[in-house]
């Protein structure tokens, strides 16, 4: 403890003084408090000249007060915020993303090549052995051979040919099983370690959840597609609802994987808070959302194979707006069912994605910004370009599957660096 100065002060007097004949006592500091300590001697003396000794009761014990050293340093451990995560999270979330960005490829390929409803049956186990011997190869084509798919579309089908598309949608179902122990192990390890805040586990915890709930919607999606349909003379395929729900998951996935992981390991840079600024963050957030929504439209367009409807650009055959855009009753349903207006609303969003991006990238010319802000507004224009020319490609050449599949990570990629940007233009706490 530290003796208070004004105890010190009083000390120095008593020891300033001369001593008085009989004197009683003498006053000490010292940590822990204040100690009168009586003589032992001279007390007679001391009651002959100046009577009786008075019995001095012991003084109370001082309150002790913190330097103001120590008083700064507690203020400031008290309003200090929570120790952030250490790097490695924020690693292991973009790792993540990652995983799910190659399953989302995979996934792609899968419905191009007209894979996903190999695999009639679904366990999460049981499936993870492929089939070795002739004898289970042949089992596994029998089974496929009661379903739709085979009966009208596949019926000349040989084994070899179905191996291959078989092994496609297996690689996917395996590669989505891989994602989820990419995120729920690690999630455990650091957990036990303490290296998660409390918001941060409400974090990770809705990411593990949504990567179970992926892969049941994958499961729900490719049941659409194995069954029977009387009715029906079209060619069997998933429900094109069912494929957007399970596509937008898996963004909704890979976004706030990125999105956290990019928090946790980008600091913020201190922008002042102009008009300008709070309009360009505004933009950031409108033409990711519109990117993000442009994403979740070619959903639909490979759910209905939209894209073989009209092989040309810019006109839609030989007029600008076709005349089956509406042909279907009620009106709603040619938002979602009719391919032609699939394709005429992807193509609108694609073309408002590329305006967007562009009036961003001209707006944020007129405001100074660090240097790895302007790399990513950059790096958002030229990645805009590339996907459109990518689309109008794909669109010309009647959709070749390494070109749509390079289109499709190519909406991967513009949504990644639209969340890079809004990253950058983070508002510094206070």
């Amino acid at each position: 403890m530290v003796t208070p100065r004004c105890v010190r002060k009083c000390s120095l007097c008593f020891r300033r003084r001369a001593p008085l004949p009989g004197s009683l006592g003498m006053l000490r500091a010292a940590r822990g408090g204040v100690r009168l300590l009586l003589p032992a001697r001279g007390g007679d003396a001391a009651e002959g000249r100046g009577g009786p000794v008075p019995h001095l009761a012991p003084a109370p014990p001082a309150r002790v007060s913190l330097p103001p050293q120590r008083c700064l340093q507690r203020r400031l451990l008290q309003q200090a915020p929570p120790p952030s995560a250490p790097p490695a999270v924020g690693r292991w979330l973009l790792a993540c993303s990652g995983a799910v960005a190659g399953a989302v490829v995979l996934g792609g390929v899968t419905r191009l090549t007209e894979s996903g409803l190999s695999m009639v049956d679904w366990h999460l186990v049981k499936e993870m052995k492929p089939p070795r011997t002739q004898q289970e190869w042949e089992a596994e084509f029998q089974k496929y051979q009661q379903f739709p798919e085979f009966k009208i579309l596949n019926h000349d089908m040989t084994l070899a040919e179905f191996k291959f598309i078989w092994y496609m949608e297996y690689s996917h179902r395996m590669w989505g099983r891989v994602v989820g122990l990419a995120y729920i192990l690690p999630a455990a390890y650091f957990w036990q370690k303490g290296w998660l805040s409390r918001p941060m586990k409400g974090c990770v915890l809705a990411l593990c959840g949504l990567v179970c709930f992926q892969g049941l919607l994958g499961w729900y999606m490719v049941k659409s597609g194995l069954e029977e349909k009387p009715d029906s003379y079209d060619i069997p395929r998933v429900s094109q609802y069912r494929l957007a729900a399970h596509l937008g998951s898996a963004l909704v996935l890979y976004s706030a994987s990125l999105w956290t992981g990019l928090s946790l390991l980008l600091p913020r840079h201190k922008l002042p808070e102009t008009h300008q600024l709070l309009r360009l963050r505004q933009y950031a957030r409108g033409t990711t959302a519109l990117i993000f929504l442009t994403a979740l439209s070619g959903a639909f367009v490979a759910g209905l194979d939209a894209g073989l409807v009209y092989n040309s650009f810019p006109k839609m055959g030989e007029r600008w707006i076709p005349d089956d855009l509406l042909a279907f009753s009620p009106m709603l349903r040619n938002i979602f069912e009719n391919p032609t207006t699939v394709q005429f609303d992807h193509r609108i969003l694609g073309i408002a994605s590329i305006t967007a991006v562009t009036a961003l990238y001209l707006f944020s010319r007129k405001i100074p910004l660090p240097r790895r802000t302007r790399m990513a507004v950059t790096s958002l224009l030229a990645v805009a370009c590339m996907q459109v020319g990518l689309g109008i490609s794909t669109l010309l050449l009647y959709v070749p599957t390494p070109l749509a599949a390079t289109h499709q990570s190519g909406s991967l990629a513009l949504l990644s660096v639209a969340l890079w940007l809004m990253s950058e233009l983070r508002r510094v706490p206070k």
